[in-house]
């Protein structure tokens, strides 16, 4: 194989140049890779499908910024900001974790935006090993039920639509209370309770309307909550106040309340912003 001094003085320069573009976009790659920025979003269990969907044409868009989610309970993730956590973004599925952060000053009250909304809906095994038929079997005695704990949003909607069913004569005053009887399990977060029930761990858990996804329809049965009973969860989201990039968590806040944003929370089974 010849040298480059081997080669004709035109070959060689030509030869040197292509090294030399060659290694400059070798080194522009590194450096832009080395350059991009982390962005914590610490995001409410529920919004597992519909964040992860938003994260490609968000960093398409902004190549500079490097999205990184945390999911979980909103109760969990309001604790972790408040021990410090590096939290750049949260959206809570309840207002009473948001409004907590803004009493302790992690988050700007001002800057808190209602993005999404969701609503409850009963699922069982696609066998229903229950004999699950309407919502008043909820406190048949036997029935193995699974709900997320009371400090969780989705536990606390729960215990609230249990709260509107037994006013109603239909259902008895003392509905909740057989009902509570039922309860197996109180989960740390929504995605906890399909997941049993999709193993057959119980015989009906209560979750969002989100939870429902294309994977999960084929493997449960489900019944409507009727909209008088029904509990509407209003989303909200807000930078923090310790954001290592304000501007950066500002952008994906943004992005989440736009047109691209609401139809990805959309097609996963939100309502969309109030």
């Amino acid at each position: 194989m010849k040298t480059c001094s081997a080669l004709p003085h035109s070959l060689c320069f030509c030869f040197r140049r292509i090294l030399f573009v060659a290694l400059v976009g070798w080194l522009a790659a590194c450096g832009g890779a080395a350059q991009k920025r982390s962005l914590n979003v610490f995001a409410a269990a529920s919004l597992t499908e519909s964040f992860n969907a938003m994260e490609a044409p968000f960093e398409r868009a902004h190549p500079e910024i490097d999205v990184q989610f945390n999911f979980a309970g909103s109760n969990q993730l309001r604790t972790q900001i408040e021990q410090g956590a590096p939290a750049g973004v949260f959206a809570s599925a309840s207002a009473k974790d948001m409004q907590g952060l803004v009493a302790g000053q992690q988050v700007d009250a001002a800057q808190v935006q209602p993005f999404a909304r969701n609503r409850l809906i009963v699922i069982f095994p696609k066998d229903n090993p229950g004999n699950l038929q309407t919502l008043a079997d909820l406190a048949r005695p036997g029935l193995k039920l699974i709900v997320a704990d009371a400090n969780v949003p989705v536990g606390g909607y729960t215990f609230a639509m249990l709260d509107a069913m037994s006013a109603n004569p239909t259902y008895g005053a003392d509905f909740r209370v057989r009902v509570e009887r039922n309860i197996v399990s109180r989960e740390l977060n929504v995605k906890q309770v399909a997941a049993k029930i999709r193993l057959g761990e119980g015989d009906v858990g209560v979750v969002y309307a989100s939870d429902v996804t294309a994977d999960l329809a084929p493997l449960v049965g489900t019944l409507a909550v009727p909209n008088e009973f029904n509990q509407i969860a209003v989303y909200p989201i807000a930078p923090t106040r310790n954001a290592a990039n304000a501007a950066d968590a500002a952008l994906f806040v943004d992005y989440v309340l736009s047109s691209d944003g609401q139809a990805a929370l959309m097609k996963a089974g939100f309502i969309g912003k109030p």
